[in-house]
């Protein structure tokens, strides 16, 4: 009967029935199903795991495998360490990281996988559905314990997001939270570090401010950002002009490699800085659009900060001080708590946490008062 059994699931593994990823059924439901004893449905899966095409995670169930991997064909040793528990590993799905974003969220999970005795394993998606749903599926396959995600940028979420909640498998987003969906996350308190850049504007003068960013469509931290910076305007009893803003710039995301998509970006905010000429300051989301404005400001002659202001989120730290004023997110402490948060996270009643965390004004050269003049 358990080779019979072993068969069968063999033969609808083979068959995508069950994808890579996707829980078979535990030993419970293999004694419902073909009216066995636990001891015979045990010993069919156990030898779907020898053959390497599931991975048995110890109160979680049982996975498809990726057989084709040669990465997931672990010797005897290393499947009794991974099945005991003695070595956690967790997995980071993320868009991509750089010096300006990303590098310092992996420094502190290294160092909480390393105070943990845990191991740390990193995929990139570069905002790519389809490589995001193909990450998750492998580290699933390979048998990580909880998953660390930073949500492809686009409109909607992963189908396999979903699976990992109804599944109720440990991970926790980074950046954004997902709307309408039981998970915890962990990232900056976008609202209020954009109301404290768009106040700091609003203390050196500035009234007429544009915003850059990528299309917001359901990226939870430009939504947050927007709210912030409307948020200031009310406080400050100014009326938001949304014509100043600019919600289209593409070159900046993680799934465009196209040179050309700069340029056009560049191109863009020259004309629209030419048609509202009253704007002194660009508020950018991230960064790398600040360098945008620096060329565009460049092409049409604009003196930064004495004739527009800058400013953004996140930027290199250098020795020689900081050029660009910007929030700086605590990426450090949001990628340490975010390892800590996934394993934390045992058994079917996971609490779901949102955790906020603050950043802070960095005073670079880029702003000034509004020239007067």
């Amino acid at each position: 009967m358990y080779e019979m059994i072993f068969q069968t699931l063999r033969e609808r593994i083979t068959r995508n029935e069950y994808k890579i990823g996707e829980r078979v059924p535990s030993e419970k439901e293999l004694c419902s199903e073909f009216g066995v004893s636990r001891i015979t449905s045990k010993k069919a899966l156990r030898m779907l795991a020898e053959e390497h095409l599931i991975i048995r995670q110890p109160g979680r169930g049982s996975f498809v495998a990726d057989s084709n991997s040669a990465s997931l064909k672990l010797s005897d040793n290393q499947q009794a360490i991974r099945t005991s528990g003695k070595k956690r590993i967790i997995g980071l799905v993320i868009t991509n990281f750089s010096d300006m974003y990303g590098t310092e969220l992996i420094y502190g999970m290294e160092e909480a996988s390393r105070e943990n005795d845990c191991f740390l394993v990193v995929r990139r998606t570069f905002g790519i559905p389809e490589l995001e749903t193909q990450a998750i599926q492998q580290l699933l396959g390979l048998g990580v314990d909880g998953l660390i995600i930073f949500p492809a940028q686009g409109e909607y979420f992963s189908a396999e997001i979903l699976k990992l909640v109804i599944q109720k498998f440990p991970f926790v987003t980074i950046d954004r939270y997902l709307k309408g969906i039981p998970a915890s996350s962990v990232s900056t308190d976008n609202v209020q570090a954009a109301k404290e850049a768009a106040n700091y504007l609003f203390e050196l003068g500035h009234q007429h401010i544009g915003f850059l960013a990528p299309p917001p469509a359901n990226t939870t931290a430009i939504e947050e950002r927007i709210d912030g910076i409307i948020e200031a305007h009310a406080e400050h009893n100014i009326l938001v002009n949304r014509e100043l803003w600019m919600e289209t710039i593409t070159s900046t995301m993680p799934n465009v490699f196209d040179p050309q998509a700069r340029i056009e970006d560049v191109n863009k905010l020259v004309e629209h800085l030419r048609k509202y000429p009253h704007i002194t300051a660009l508020f950018a989301a991230e960064y790398n659009i600040a360098l945008l404005v620096e060329e565009a400001a460049g092409k049409l002659g604009l003196r930064i900060p004495e004739e527009l202001s800058v400013i953004c989120f996140d930027g290199p730290e250098s020795h020689e001080g900081c050029r660009i004023t910007h929030m700086r997110q605590n990426q450090f402490e949001i990628g340490k708590q975010a390892f800590e948060n996934v394993l934390h996270m045992q058994g079917d009643e996971q609490p779901i946490t949102r955790i906020l965390l603050q950043a802070k004004l960095i005073k670079g050269k880029s702003a000034s008062a509004v020239n007067k003049d």
